[in-house]
């Protein structure tokens, strides 16, 4: 696919100073959606569509049609930030470690502005969580952020005095496919994961591995936000599966505090609405730290779903 001219690219490079106006587009499994904001950070239009399944120049052409909906809404061009499920090697340039697998292999990016001819910038959808959460969300302010995705899997995005922190392998905050710190009893031999690890965190803190927990602990099959609802109501299988759960997550956070020693953690995914977690997990976390005082803040999300479309937008300025 032939790229846009170097002057069109160029040209649009420049949208960003001239009216402010953003777009960002959550590409995910099943959707894909988009939001356009102005210069601070106002909603002015969103909308979604079905991800072609397993079809990956129909979504190439879906995102473009999306923009092109968009931009006439707005009756201007606007700077474009995507969220992906994976990231770009930086080996390659193709994209790597994605859900959505038919993206894998492929140059998403350079294909999108051939479809568009204009720039995009893109990054991991944790990455873009944890940037919308940083810029104007519950960190806003904050020096460095570790964002947290405790969903289907569990992932991870950094942000320092309002960048986002990729790294050189493109694989920062990737915390889920660390090992359980501390483990013991039943911990020591592990689950499977699906990166061929074994014990890997997001095999314990995801949602269908406290759902695995509680099944395997005699509570029957439920999903986190009846274990949660079940605690309300005084069952002490919830109880147990939910503290097993807190120890757990207040260890693997204990590793990220004590390597990158961040002002505030915010937990997004699916789990992050569990309100116990953040009374219990920092009192939790202090017998895991390497500090006689731990003043991170463990935070909800301020913008909730919309956090990694949001920080998709936020890309540019915030690179």
């Amino acid at each position: 696919m032939q790229l846009a001219p170097l002057q069109t690219i160029i040209s649009c490079m420049n949208v960003l100073d001239k009216n402010g106006l953003r777009i960002g587009i959550d590409l995910g499994g099943s959707k894909i959606e988009l939001i356009a904001m102005d210069r601070d950070g106002n909603e002015l239009l969103r909308f979604r569509r079905a991800t072609p399944a397993k079809d990956y120049m129909a979504t190439v052409k879906t995102v473009a049609e999306m923009v092109g909906e968009a931009d006439r809404e707005l009756a201007a061009a606007a700077s474009i930030g995507i969220g992906t499920p994976g990231a770009i090697s930086l080996k390659t340039g193709l994209m790597k470690n994605c859900n959505s697998t038919c993206l894998n292999g492929q140059m998403l990016k350079e294909d999108i502005e051939a479809e568009l001819r204009r720039e995009v910038r893109m990054s991991n959808d944790a990455n873009c969580f944890a940037l919308s959460e940083a810029v104007d969300g519950a960190a806003a302010g904050a020096g460095v952020v570790f964002g947290v995705i405790l969903g289907t899997g569990v992932g991870g995005g950094i942000v320092v005095n309002g960048h986002v922190l990729s790294g050189i392998n493109s694989i920062a905050g990737e915390w889920g496919h660390n090992p359980l710190p501390s483990p013991f009893g039943s911990e020591l031999t592990g689950h499977g994961c699906y990166c061929g690890r074994k014990g890997c965190i997001e095999t314990w803190l995801s949602g269908p591995a406290m759902a695995d927990d509680h099944l395997r602990s005699g509570g029957g099959l439920m999903r986190p936000d009846e274990i949660a609802a079940g605690v309300e109501q005084g069952d002490p299988l919830c109880r147990f599966t939910l503290e097993r759960y807190c120890d757990r997550l207040a260890r693997a956070l204990a590793g990220v505090i004590n390597i990158l020693d961040p002002d505030v953690i915010v937990l997004g995914g699916g789990l992050s609405n569990i309100k116990m977690l953040y009374d219990q997990v920092p009192k939790l976390w202090g017998r895991y730290i390497f500090s006689d005082e731990v003043t991170t803040q463990l935070l909800p999300p301020k913008h909730g779903d919309s956090s990694g479309v949001r920080g998709a937008a936020w890309l540019w300025g915030h690179e």
